[in-house]
């Protein structure tokens, strides 16, 4: 079981039947499940959804591997190419390179894949050092050579050197961005043009091996250019597209010669291909199907919704149909206004519980576990806020200082799973009953 506190959430049979959604969102995106879909070998022949990569025909196979959960993916790709494999690098969170030394029935270690510990959600030297290495590590390759990256949410952090600007000004650049409201592919136009290897600069520099990119979405409507900043990928935005960013969200201490154009040539691509295998869609169906064999009417309204995270949940309970159930994916900004804690998926529970009535349950968590914060998201209902009435707690005061993680700490509607090696964006449950 993925929630560690389900038996203290699912104080009512309505609640267990969201929290069980819960359990089947996690359990559906977990690597081994979506590595062996999507990927095998049948003695030289490597397949990745449907497409096919003759090994014999490589004198070397490299794995690169960056983004929340990666380790555990490489992991399983790993054992998977075995001897086919020449070495690899992986850079991921600490809890997750934990789990992946832990996938199986028995305590394992990666064989030829050698790892860091990074940092998320701001980078460090740490993962800067880690960048260089690879670059210097992979390098010279010629078109006999085949490169695996496996590709995860959390990448433009963990996978990163910079184009000019000094580490202090990227980590001051992306604290802003976050507090800023900006949405992720704001974010990400204007890391792309800061960095040497995000925007395609990534396949540019492994030029002219062969390229396979295993990519897990965690963003809305899963653009390809976005997802990780798009290190493999061509990129269509321009360092004008980044200068307009900054200056919509008055950032400070970055100047135009911090920037640089991404690759736009046709030849860095032309060898590579970037494949999709886990995105919110799996989660969204994987609780639809769940609902649909507990009898409840269910709809996925999008596998993309945006919206700034204080309204999205009277939105969504707007929209909800009565006796059903709403299956929600994407990804929600917070401007930061307060000095508060928390994190998007508190705060869109947070937001709604001034608009739902007795009879409505909503809960917004994060897949990999982690909503800037211990807690995952959280689950909110009547119960909620009948404890904060006790409590003398004004759900709109915490909203205002940005608060929501004290705020589920004290009526203790947090959902609690620990970090999670799968990450494919927001997930929102909203479930209206009789």
């Amino acid at each position: 079981m993925f929630i560690k506190n389900f038996d203290k959430l699912a104080k009512t049979p309505q609640r267990k039947i969201v929290l069980n959604l819960v359990e089947e969102a996690l359990s559906s995106i977990q690597s081994e499940n979506v590595i062996n879909n999507s990927i095998k070998i049948e003695g030289n022949v490597l397949t990745i959804m449907n497409n096919a990569f003759d090994l014999s025909k490589f004198d070397r196979v490299f794995l690169l591997g960056f983004g929340k959960g990666s380790a555990k993916n490489s992991k399983f790709i790993e054992e998977k190419l075995g001897e086919k494999l020449t070495e690899g690098y992986v850079i991921d969170l600490p809890a997750n390179v934990t789990q992946a030394l832990q996938a199986g029935t028995n305590p394992q270690t990666f064989k030829k894949i050698k790892f860091i510990k990074g940092t998320h959600p701001l980078p460090s030297q740490v993962n800067l050092d880690f960048v260089n290495n690879v670059l210097q590590r992979i390098n010279n390759l010629t078109e006999k050579d085949l490169v695996v990256v496996v590709i995860t949410g959390g990448g433009s952090a963990l996978f990163e050197t910079p184009y000019r600007a000094s580490l202090e000004k990227l980590i001051e650049t992306d604290r802003a961005l976050l507090k800023s409201g900006a949405n992720i592919s704001e974010m990400n136009t204007v890391r792309k043009h800061l960095s040497k290897v995000k925007g395609g600069g990534l396949s540019k520099h492994l030029f002219p091996a062969t390229v396979v990119s295993v990519i897990a979405s965690d963003v809305p409507g899963n653009d390809l250019s976005i997802i990780s900043s798009g290190p493999t990928v061509k990129d269509k935005t321009t360092v004008a597209d980044a200068l307009n960013i900054v200056d919509k969200y008055r950032l400070k201490d970055i100047t135009r010669g911090d920037f640089t154009q991404t690759p736009k040539e046709d030849k860095y691509f032309e060898k590579v291909s970037n494949m999709l295998i886990l995105s919110n869609q799996t989660a969204l169906e994987a609780m639809k199907i769940k609902a649909l064999e507990l009898g409840y009417k269910t709809e996925i309204y999008s596998d993309k919704f945006e919206s700034g995270a204080r309204f999205a949940g009277l939105d969504l309970v707007k929209r909800a149909s009565p006796n059903s159930i709403l299956l929600v994916g994407g990804e929600t900004t917070v401007k930061v206004t307060g000095t508060g804690q928390g994190g998007r998926n508190q705060e869109v529970v947070l937001g709604a519980l001034s608009f739902i009535d007795e009879r409505t349950i909503i809960s917004s968590f994060d897949s990999d576990g982690w909503d800037n914060s211990p807690f995952a998201g959280a689950i909110g209902d009547i119960h909620t806020i009948n404890k904060a009435k006790e409590m003398n707690l004004e759900p709109s005061e915490f909203l205002k200082s940005n608060n929501s993680l004290k705020f589920f700490e004290k009526v203790g509607d947090g959902i609690e799973t620990g970090r999670l090696p799968s990450n494919v964006s927001d997930l929102i449950i909203v479930y209206k009953y009789l």
